[in-house]
């Protein structure tokens, strides 16, 4: 297991982009009331997330859970690297309906990870695209946004900063 304190390896695939995400993080989420409607109030959630590598980092597992004042989210994300196209596939599970949503395709570029889907939301198609920044540092930033204009414009709706939570495994010894 990549320890926090190393440098991330240069890796000219993109096979280990996301290998900053193992370990366990503490989350602060701050997630928009209404998508696309003009709001301007942010919901915020704290919680932690638990990230493992798969298949020797072509892969990895990530277990999430936050809670606010006014709901609990809990949620599951697959992210599958590609070998032939070097592009990652990040597929994401909501225990609320315990489904598998299609993938966000994407890579990184120049320290910062762009992914794109695009979904039904409130029954019109919007682009999805998600934005990780920060990867290099102890506080990796993920940013969720919608457009319903073909892309020429985005509104962020989901924030998320993380902080390697402490290793308890230190403290036992």
């Amino acid at each position: 297991m990549q320890q926090a304190s190393q440098a991330p390896s240069v890796d000219p695939n993109g096979q280990h982009d996301f290998d900053f995400e193992i370990g366990t993080w503490n989350i602060h989420l701050s997630r928009l009331q209404d998508r696309l409607a003009g709001s301007t109030t942010w919901i915020p959630f704290d919680g932690t997330s638990v990230t493992r590598k798969v298949w020797n980092g072509r892969a990895n597992l990530e277990e999430f859970e936050t809670k606010s004042q006014t709901g609990h989210i809990e949620g599951l994300t697959l992210r599958l690297f590609n070998p032939q196209t070097h592009l990652w596939s990040i597929y994401w599970a909501n225990s609320k309906d315990g489904s598998l949503g299609q993938p966000m395709v994407g890579e990184f570029k120049n320290g910062r990870g762009e992914f794109y889907d695009q979904e039904p939301w409130k029954d019109r198609p919007v682009f999805v695209r998600y934005d990780w920044s920060n990867t290099t540092t102890k506080s990796p930033h993920f940013e969720q946004s919608y457009s319903s204009d073909g892309g020429k414009t985005w509104e962020v709706n989901w924030v998320t900063d993380q902080t390697r939570a402490p290793d308890e495994s230190a403290k036992a010894h």
